[in-house]
């Protein structure tokens, strides 16, 4: 049987029209990080070795028994005061607790020639946000700013603060659904 986690952590995933309060659990997942423009070339580029490891694990998985659903694009951002060419991100696809370094390694080895060296910036990491604030943002990402105004007015309205990086989990394709209709679940650790 195929492992979900959307549907085995389905209630991390909800996705509210205004904010509320969800407990997340530990977590593991595929990351990169990077410096640049959301969306420019080091971006995608970063987008496309996170990917490609992702699907030759799972791949290799699956042939040794154990398959599941890869994950929706994540990322984390960091800096959001400098200029947007400068803002720090780690994008992420949360990946079942079974997968081990020993499994990226070979992913990487087994790439490596086809897919260059970035594939080797892509590494295993668990995160613990716990507490957080989450709604779901419609529309284009140059919009989530005021999606994220009223994630820090409900946080603030109900005694709590930011304690953590600004969480983007990406529900729709931006290759496939057009800017007006985007899904984004916003999400912010607080305390």
């Amino acid at each position: 049987m195929k492992l979900d986690l959307y549907k085995t952590c389905k209630a991390e995933y909800v996705t509210p029209r205004k904010p509320a309060f969800v407990k997340t659990k530990p977590a593991q997942y595929l990351a990169i990080s990077g410096t640049g423009l959301p969306g420019g070339p080091e971006f995608q580029d970063a987008i496309g070795a996170l990917y490609n490891m992702a699907f030759t694990i799972k791949m290799a998985r699956k042939f040794a028994g154990k398959d599941y659903t890869v994950c929706k694009l994540e990322c984390r951002w960091e800096n959001l005061r400098a200029p947007r060419d400068q803002w720090r991100y780690e994008l992420m696809i949360r990946t079942p607790d079974f997968i081990t370094a020993k499994d990226l390694k070979a992913a990487v080895a087994a790439k490596l020639e086809s897919k260059g060296p970035l594939i080797k910036q892509v590494k295993l990491v668990r995160l613990n946000e716990r507490g957080c604030v989450q709604m779901l943002h419609v529309g284009p990402y140059d919009k989530m700013g005021e999606t994220q105004m009223q994630l820090e007015a409900f946080a603030t309205a109900n005694g709590k603060k930011g304690a953590g990086r600004p969480h983007e989990i990406y529900l729709s394709d931006p290759r496939r659904v057009a800017p007006a209709k985007l899904r984004t679940i916003l999400r912010w650790p607080v305390k």
